[in-house]
C-alpha cells in the first residue's frame, strides 16, 4: 500500500507538530481493555513491531498510548518503543496521565497534582525518550470538579521541557476553557462515535474547531462498546453507505467522524494487519452529503 495511504484524509497540527488525520491507539496490543471486558492473548512482541511498522509504512505517523495501558504480558509503551528503535521515521507518540494502575493491574485513584510528574517520568523511561511530545490530563469519572491544579501541574513540566505539548480527555467545555486559561491545549480526547455523540450534545467538536484545537474521538467504531471485541453491524445505515463504497461498517464510521471537521482525528486500534489496512483507507472514503444526512439522523 502507499506510503501516502494515511494522509489521504488530510493532515493537523498538534502544536509545532503536523501529523496525518489517520493515526494508530495502541490499547489493543496488549490484549487487554481498560474495562477488563476485552482480555485476549496479548499479540506476539515481534508481531506488534511488525504491526506498528506496517502502519509508519502506510503513513500513520502518530499513536496513542498511556503508561496504564498494559497485561500482565505486555505494556504498550514497551511495543512502541521497541517499534520506534529500529524505525528511521518521525512519529508522534501522544500519552495521557491522570489515572493509574498498580503493578498487578489494579485501578488506582486519580493522581494528586504532584503525583503527575511521576507518572510523565513512567512514560519517559518505557518510551527510552528524553521528553513526551504531547501528554493528555485524562479527567476520572463523571464529576464537575475542577482541573486547574492537575493541569497547572503538567504546564509546569512543559516549562521544564519534559513535555512539549499539552491535551485533555474525558471533559467538557467548561474544563477546556479551563485549561487554556493556564497553558495552550492541542487536543481534546473524548469518547465519540455514531451512536455516542455527547460531544455534540455538548458543543465540544465545534467548541474544538472554533478554537482551532484537534478534537480525538476514541471508540469511533465500538460505540457504546467501548473495548470489546467487534460485533456484527446492526444499523442499517451504515450498510447502506458502505455497500454504496465498496466499503466495510468500521470504514464508514470512520469515515463518518473525520467528516465533522478538519480538526477531528481518528485512533482507531487493532492487532489485524488488514483491519489496519481497511482503518487508514477510510481516510480516502468520501460521504457524500445525502449520505451524511443519513447517517446524522438519530434512531
Amino acid at each position: 500500500m502507499s506510503t501516502a495511504a494515511a494522509s489521504a484524509a488530510g493532515t493537523w497540527k498538534l502544536g509545532d507538530l503536523e501529523v496525518n488525520r489517520i493515526g494508530y491507539g495502541a490499547m489493543r496490543l496488549t490484549g487487554n481493555g481498560m474495562m477488563g471486558n476485552s482480555d485476549g492473548t496479548p499479540i506476539d512482541r515481534d508481531a506488534a513491531v511488525r504491526l506498528l511498522h506496517s502502519a509508519f509504512e502506510q503513513g500513520v505517523d502518530h499513536v496513542d498510548t498511556a503508561s496504564f495501558y498494559f497485561s500482565p504480558l505486555r505494556s504498550a509503551n514497551e511495543l512502541i518503543n521497541r517499534a520506534l528503535a529500529s524505525w528511521n521515521g518521525d512519529v508522534v507518540v501522544v500519552t495521557k496521565v491522570g489515572p493509574g494502575r498498580d503493578p498487578s493491574g489494579e485501578w488506582l485513584t486519580m493522581a494528586r497534582p504532584d503525583q503527575l510528574r511521576g507518572q510523565v517520568e513512567e512514560n519517559l523511561r518505557q518510551l527510552g525518550r528524553d521528553h513526551l511530545d504531547v501528554v493528555n490530563l485524562r479527567r476520572n469519572g463523571p464529576g464537575t470538579a475542577s482541573i486547574a491544579e492537575h493541569f497547572g501541574a503538567l504546564a509546569e513540566l512543559r516549562e521544564a521541557g519534559l513535555v512539549r505539548h499539552l491535551g485533555i480527555s474525558n471533559v467538557r467545555p467548561e474544563h477546556l476553557a479551563e485549561a487554556r486559561a493556564i497553558a495552550p491545549v492541542v487536543c481534546v480526547q473524548n469518547s465519540y462515535g455514531l451512536d455516542w455523540r455527547r460531544a455534540d450534545e455538548s458543543g465540544m467538536v465545534d467548541l474544538c474547531r472554533e478554537q482551532g484545537v484537534a478534537f480525538v474521538p476514541y471508540f469511533a467504531i465500538a460505540g457504546r462498546r467501548r473495548e470489546a471485541a467487534a460485533v456484527r453491524e446492526r444499523d442499517a445505515r451504515v450498510y447502506t453507505v458502505a455497500r454504496a463504497h465498496g466499503a466495510t461498517p468500521a470504514q464508514v464510521r470512520l469515515a463518518w467522524t473525520l467528516h465533522r471537521g478538519p480538526h477531528v482525528l481518528a485512533i482507531p486500534g487493532t492487532t489485524n494487519p488488514g483491519h489496519l489496512a481497511e482503518n487508514i483507507a477510510a481516510g480516502a472514503l468520501r460521504l457524500t452529503e445525502e449520505e451524511l444526512v443519513l447517517l446524522d439522523r438519530q434512531v
